[in-house]
């Protein structure tokens, strides 16, 4: 089954807790403090894997957890980090943030690598806590929660070249004579439902790759028929090969077939009529097909190289796949847009998030949630008094105390943190 959109979750691993310990040996009084940090979470990386040709793995697994950091220990020994979770990916793959429609990555090439979500660090110990007021402080942090997201995962597949047409044109019938592909051929419509490839050997040191793609009608730009599912893969491709049923079997007319598609084509991007493309009219060995390719021929303005073959019969492939390589060796390989850093700086506006919420219950106690904030409170030993005054003190440098008074917080008033429930003291 061929997969190309899918929807995960991914959570990196969290950092390893820090923790309060002091050194103890003999005849070494006060020793002082000792508690070492924990180890970074696991990062969560997507790297190309070219074996791979379809997200299927995906379709069985959608979430994905890294390991946290181990804990700190005692002699200032530091948690071990946690190693990446690597999950391969197909060439072409496009990583979506859900949420806000932003694309964290794009990978094309083979062991390219992309950080989807970022581990949490590991908490600190006790020991980077030392001052001179506190030389043996008790107070150590827990692990930075790691990142989550939920992303949206597509391929859009890398071929030389892409077969477009109408269906039963005969797209599936030469990928399958001029490769070792074994697309499914029959007499009806959209037979094809995902992108087959093919590797085209010419004989002459050259091979390139060919993409029989899922039949186009008019509308596919709107998602008619297999809509998007089909013209995503169409943008990879470096040639674009336009079959056409030049006998009419189904009685429609080639030049507005030939038109058909390629209005569809420019509706869905207009960077894909751009790409060069070549016409091959199939089907010559029926017998209305020398006149209607001389109709063709006639009402055929552009400079658009035609080839008469048969894929039935064989009939003039070889001709085609040599004029195909020629083609590919003018055309530059396909890359990502990315922007020139060295000569461009480009700055993105990211609106700057509140520390903190305040917002009420209908029993009246107040509740408060924020990113900075929560993620301040995941990171507070609370079983330790130091680590709990601490929090408060970070608490009011934010603002939060006097925010509650605005808002009618009063002395014994209960406050919610996440899971966590307090008074308020004046």
């Amino acid at each position: 089954m061929f997969v190309d959109r899918v929807s995960v979750y991914v959570k990196a691993g969290d950092g390893g807790n820090g923790i309060v310990a002091y050194r103890r040996e003999k005849y070494v009084p006060m020793g002082g403090p000792a508690g070492g940090d924990g180890g970074n979470g696991s990062d969560i990386v997507f790297e190309v894997d070219e074996g791979l040709n379809t997200l299927m793995d995906f379709r069985y697994k959608r979430h994905f957890k890294g390991k946290r950091g181990e804990n700190g220990m005692s002699k200032t020994q530091h948690g071990k980090n946690a190693d990446d979770l690597i999950i391969p990916v197909p060439p072409g793959t496009i990583v979506i943030d859900e949420d806000t429609d932003e694309v964290i990555a794009d990978l094309i090439e083979h062991k390219q690598r992309a950080v989807i979500v970022k581990g949490g660090r590991g908490g600190r110990g006790n020991v980077r806590f030392a001052t001179p007021k506190n030389p043996a402080p008790e107070i150590a942090e827990n692990g930075e929660p790691g990142q989550e997201r939920n992303i949206r995962v597509e391929l859009k597949v890398i071929a030389d070249v892409g077969l477009v047409g109408f269906p039963s044109v005969g797209k599936s019938t030469l990928l399958s004579v001029v490769s070792a592909a074994k697309p499914k051929i029959a007499d009806y419509h959209f037979t094809t439902l995902a992108p087959n490839l093919g590797v085209v050997d010419t004989g002459d040191q050259r091979s390139f790759v060919m993409a029989d793609l899922p039949g186009l009608i008019e509308g596919a730009s709107e998602g008619v028929g297999l809509g998007h599912q089909f013209l995503r893969h169409v943008e990879r491709t470096r040639l674009i090969v336009h079959v056409i049923d030049m006998a009419a079997i189904e009685g429609r007319d080639p030049y507005e077939d030939y038109i058909t598609i390629n209005e569809e084509l420019r509706e869905y991007n207009e960077k894909l009529i751009q790409l060069p493309q070549i016409i091959v009219a199939n089907k010559m060995e029926m017998p209305d097909a020398p006149e209607n390719l001389n109709i063709f021929k006639e009402k055929l303005n552009e400079d658009v190289r035609v080839f008469e073959v048969s894929a039935l019969t064989r009939q003039g492939l070889k001709e085609v796949m040599y004029a195909i390589a020629d083609m590919l060796d003018q055309i530059p390989k396909f890359q990502p847009e990315v922007d020139d850093i060295e000569k461009t700086v480009v700055y993105r506006h990211h609106k700057q998030e509140d520390d903190f919420h305040i917002t009420r219950n209908p029993d009246g106690s107040f509740v408060l949630h924020g990113s900075k904030l929560e993620k301040l409170f995941k990171m507070t030993d609370l079983t330790r008094d130091e680590s709990a005054q601490r929090f408060a003190r970070q608490m009011r440098g934010m603002g939060i105390d006097e925010a509650l008074r605005k808002r009618g917080a009063k002395d014994g008033d209960t406050i919610h943190l996440l899971d966590f429930e307090f008074e308020f003291i004046e």
